[in-house]
């Protein structure tokens, strides 16, 4: 397992592509909320992702729930486990062109995930519970996006032509404001998976801290004043070092934290030509 000090957290590179294949441009931070800041609590988000040599973006965000005593472990496995048994598969992912393959690799990697965190458990002498954590996994090709969830939060994507939706829908507890967890005993048998095909331009994957200003609360749908300019920010970005601690300083502005107090985790990708 992966641990780190700092609050922006979580993130890997790319190896070297062959020419001709279109990339994605990455940039991602996790911060700490004010409410965290104020009682000495660590940042309980996490993201990990990997761009693979054939035009893949794997990306996941996390987050730990605020009541468990080790969320921010769990949220560091489940988004590393998630992402690398995705890799895994390599290049076998360009053979995967039907909603039933899509549906099989993203449940394993969520089910390798929810194992690798109750292993955790019980090397920490924990009850599963104990590191609970949500979980949006995401697959990007230059043709097709894939993603699937567990808990709040969301993924978004853009289209050639600026059309910003949803790419995946957040799972809820039995109660208002009450989440589903990865080691929720049902959690893998009520995910969907959601295969959306065409020229993707740009993907951003938020944690619920940034519900309130990226979503319309009536009806679920990313909210485009929100999204647009930071679109444009990443498709001006050829540092993506500089983008993550420019993105890490907006997460922390007062434009935000007056209006959230929450963990802090944003996710962008644009596929670059």
């Amino acid at each position: 397992m992966r641990n780190d000090a700092h609050d922006e957290l979580y993130t890997t590179g790319q190896l070297d592509a062959p020419a001709g294949i279109r990339q994605w441009r990455v940039a991602s931070a996790s911060v700490r909320g004010t409410s965290h800041e104020k009682v000495g609590q660590l940042c309980q988000d996490a993201h990990h992702w990997e761009k693979l040599p054939t035009g893949v973006l794997v990306a996941a965000v996390a987050d730990g729930a605020g009541s468990a005593a080790l969320g921010k472990v769990g949220a560091i496995v489940a988004a590393q486990t998630a992402v690398e048994t995705i890799c895994a598969e390599g290049s076998r992912l360009h053979l995967v062109d039907d909603e039933q393959g899509w549906q099989r690799i993203l449940t394993q990697a969520l089910a390798a995930a929810k194992t690798a965190v109750e292993a955790e458990a019980a090397v920490c002498g924990k009850q599963a519970r104990e590191l609970a954590t949500t979980l949006i996994l995401a697959v990007a090709t230059p043709e097709l996006v894939a993603a699937v969830q567990v808990g709040d939060g969301l993924a978004v994507a853009s289209d050639r032509d600026g059309q910003i939706f949803a790419l995946t829908a957040a799972q809820k507890g039995e109660y208002i404001n009450e989440t589903t967890f990865l080691v929720s005993p049902q959690a893998l048998e009520t995910v969907q998976v959601n295969v959306w095909r065409g020229t993707t331009t740009h993907i951003a994957v938020f944690s619920d801290g940034l519900q309130m200003l990226a979503v319309n609360m009536g009806d679920g749908s990313p909210y485009k004043p929100f999204f647009s300019p930071l679109f444009q920010f990443m498709a001006g970005v050829e540092d993506e070092s500089e983008a993550k601690e420019q993105l890490a300083a907006f997460l922390r502005s007062p434009r935000i934290t007056e209006r959230t107090d929450d963990d802090l985790t944003l996710l962008l990708a644009t596929l670059v030509s």
